[in-house]
Formats: C-alpha cells, structure tokens, sequence
C-alpha cells in the first residue's frame, strides 16, 4: 500500500500567479575551442548576445526590473557577470543584477528565476539567460605553488629569498586545468564521460547507436542552416575584423564510418563514448527577454510563447545522464499528458548515449516503477520530434549557456511549425535534471 501510494503522487500543478511571456531572445553562435582562448571572454559573449537584442526593443535597457544570467566558470575579472552585462547593456545603476549556477543548467536556472519573480509580481521584464567561455577556463596553480608564493612574499632578507628559492620544485608548477576539474564530480569520482558509460553499459547502448545518434545531429544541424532556421543567431565580430554567424562545431560530412575509426576517450581502450559522440567544449551566450502581461500590453511587444511550468530533480551523481527523464515526467504526469501531447522536446545532447538512455528509460518498466515511481511506462519517444535542428552534439554546449539556447530555439521551431507545446530539459552534473513546459500563445 505504501509503494502504491509512492507511486501515485504527484506534486500538485504549480499555477503562475501570473502568466510569464517570452517576448524576444538571441544568442550568438556557438564557437568550438580549439586548444586556446577563444576570441571572446565570456562579458564580451554576452554583450554580443545582449546589445542586438534590447537595440530592438520598445523600451530602454533601464526598464528592466532584473538581469539574471547563469554562469558557471567566469573569469576573474567577470565576478556577478550579470551585473557586468547590465551595466554594459545601459541599464540604469538601480537595475539588480546576479549570476546563477546550476551547471549545465545554469542558463534555464536563470530563466526559471525570472519567471518567479515574474509570476509573484516582483517584476515586469527581465532579461535572463546564460553564457560560457569554455576556452577561457581558468587554469589554477596547485596549492603547494600558492603556499610556495605566501612564503616567498614573506621572504624579507636576501638568505630568506635564496632559502625560499631552493624550495621551489618543478612539481609546483603543474597547474590545475579548471575546466578538467569541473568535469569531474568531487563526490563519486567521476568525469561526466564516465557517468555516460555506465549508462552505455546499463541500457545496452552500442557504439554504433551513438555514433548514429551524432551524424544525425550534425546533419539535423547542417540542414537548419541551410534552411535558414537559426534566425536566433546574432552575428559576432572580434577586434582583428573577423566575423562569425554560425555555429562553427558543424561536421556536415560526418558519417558513422568515420566516427567509427574515433578512440575511446573516457574509458580506453574498452569504452564506447568518444569525442565525437559527445558534446563540444564551446563558447558561447544566449539570453530571452521574459515579461508580464502588463509589460506586454504597455509597450505592445510580441510573444514567442509562454512559460507553462518547470521542474527540478536529484538523482545519483553517476547516473546524472538520466536528469531529464526525473525532471520531465512530473511535469507530464502533472499536467496529464502523455509524450504525443508534447509538439517538440529538446533535451540537450551532453553525450549522444546519455539522451539515449533517457529514450531507453522512459521504455523500461523498472526504471519507470522503481526510479520514476509510475506505472507502466512513458513510453516511446518519436524521435523526429527531438532536437530537429541538432543539439550539442553538432551545436556545442557552453554549460552556462545551453539551458537558455534550448528553450529559445524550441520557441522558435514552435513557431516555425505552427505547434503549440514543446519541452526543454537537461542532464546537470552532480546528479540533477532540469526541466521546462513552454507553449505558444
């Protein structure tokens, strides 16, 4: 009886006081690292994102009640970006600003806030999102090399100086590579491309499923560009005259056969996950402009859509992957939908494996009545309605950005298609999973 009424409860629909409206939103492209910093810090990728979209509204960047902006690695010279960002943007100095930090889903966590203030009645617009410089990472020095330099700053003498300079070892100088370490879960042990196997391993995904998966994104990818659907892109120029208006981690040529020749990289040499089956370290920025519906008729502004509900769930840290499917399921189940009521689903491709397995788990009557506590199963997901215009695996994922940049574009190919409701969700390192209803209006 107890089990059976686990199994029954539901949280109870968490209705907006107010309705949240999305009005506008951009990002910029999404840029690859290649080995070294990229051309924009982290500020500068949200100030291209940001300056095209407020430029076109009705109102003035100080009419905004709130900036709100997930980030997870900023510079040292980018602490609270999203104040940075407003000031940047001509807010006025009493428009509050902060920075969000849920991991890869840093960028929807940052939306999820604005629609709470939103709904309350603490505001009217605000302007919300992420941003990640991935290749700007910071790469730390070890902490025998810090306490190496408190004693060198405390050497006051010429003989203290020599003392302290002959207890200088090479070993110290190995830095810390920061963007290794936040990869990596501090609690189980585990780099996010080991969480991904154990999943390979526990659903049966085969090497070829995932390679598959990744070619279908890259082509997904190379046809929305083709088509034009990436109308959300603002194009970004550095300070060498250089332009770029595209997502530039696009392999348009790839094909499972290639990929099949790919090493694995997080479990050698018997593992199945690769670099090209995973999501790309990327730099890049996303933003959406959320309002009330007083702000929507004061300045006449159009909608894309609105904010219907969101979700957030823990699970074990080594099974992160399996995040979305323990964040949507409640929203469905809250809502009385079944997965066909959903128009378009975007769950961001951390690794090709790890949306396979969400697929994989939403299909499996044991995980859906030990881990998900229902009944039966969710059932099959029709895949030419999951990230139609590709996902990280093609795009890029800057853990700061990537919660932002899907729920815009889902809005956009909402609209595209004449479709009314579309679900956003993530896998969040540390065993967490986000989760976003949107619909059109």
């Amino acid at each position: 009886m107890a089990e059976e009424k686990k199994q029954d409860h539901v949280k109870p629909v968490k209705k907006m006081v107010r309705p949240v409206f999305v009005v506008d939103g951009s990002r910029t492209p999404f840029l690859k690292a290649r080995g070294k910093p990229g051309a924009f810090s982290a500020a500068n990728l949200a100030m291209g994102a940001g300056r095209p979209l407020m430029a076109r509204q009705a109102f003035e960047a100080g009419d905004l009640d709130e900036v709100i902006m997930g980030c997870v690695m900023p510079g040292p010279d980018e602490a609270n970006i999203a104040r940075i960002l407003a000031l940047r943007l001509g807010c006025d100095k009493h428009v509050p600003a902060w920075t969000v930090q849920r991991n890869c889903a840093s960028g929807m966590q940052a939306l999820d806030c604005a629609a709470q203030s939103i709904a309350y009645g603490r505001a009217n617009l605000v302007l919300a999102g992420g941003v990640e410089s991935m290749s700007h990472a910071p790469v730390l020095l070890a902490e025998k090399m810090v306490a190496w330099l408190a004693a060198w700053g405390k050497a006051r003498s010429i003989g203290a100086k020599v003392k302290a300079l002959g207890q200088l070892r090479a070993a110290h100088l190995k830095p810390v590579i920061g963007l290794i370490r936040g990869l990596t879960d501090p609690v189980v042990g585990l780099n996010m491309g080991q969480t991904a196997e154990i999943l390979a391993d526990r659903f049966d995904i085969s090497r070829e499923a995932m390679d598959s998966f990744a070619v279908r994104s890259h082509h997904r990818l190379a046809e929305a560009q083709e088509a034009g659907h990436m109308s959300e892109i603002e194009t970004l120029y550095d300070t060498r005259g250089h332009f770029y208006n595209a997502d530039d981690g696009l392999r348009a040529d790839s094909a499972v056969e290639k990929l099949a020749t790919l090493k694995p990289v997080f479990d050698r040499p018997f593992g199945k996950v690769t670099a090209a089956n995973s999501a790309q370290i990327t730099d890049g920025a996303a933003m959406l402009l959320l309002a009330s519906e007083a702000a929507v008729t004061k300045w006449n502004l159009p909608v894309l859509g609105r904010i219907v509900d969101s979700e957030w769930a823990g699970l074990d840290p080594s099974q992160m992957g399996l995040g979305p499917v323990h964040a949507m399921t409640p929203i469905l189940k809250r809502h009385k939908m079944a997965l066909d009521d959903v128009d378009y689903w975007e769950i961001n491709e951390a690794f090709a494996t790890q949306v396979l397995a969400c697929l994989a788990a939403w299909n499996e009557p044991q995980y859906c009545r030990e881990e998900l506590h229902i009944r039966g199963v969710m059932g099959e997901l029709d895949q030419s309605r999951l990230n139609v215009d590709g996902g990280g695996v093609s795009i890029g994922h800057p853990v700061g950005a990537s919660g932002a940049r899907i729920v815009l574009h889902l809005l956009h190919v909402l609209e595209r298609n004449n479709a009314k409701r579309g679900m956003a969700s993530l896998c969040i390192g540390g065993g967490q999973g986000g989760a976003m209803l949107v619909e059109r209006v």
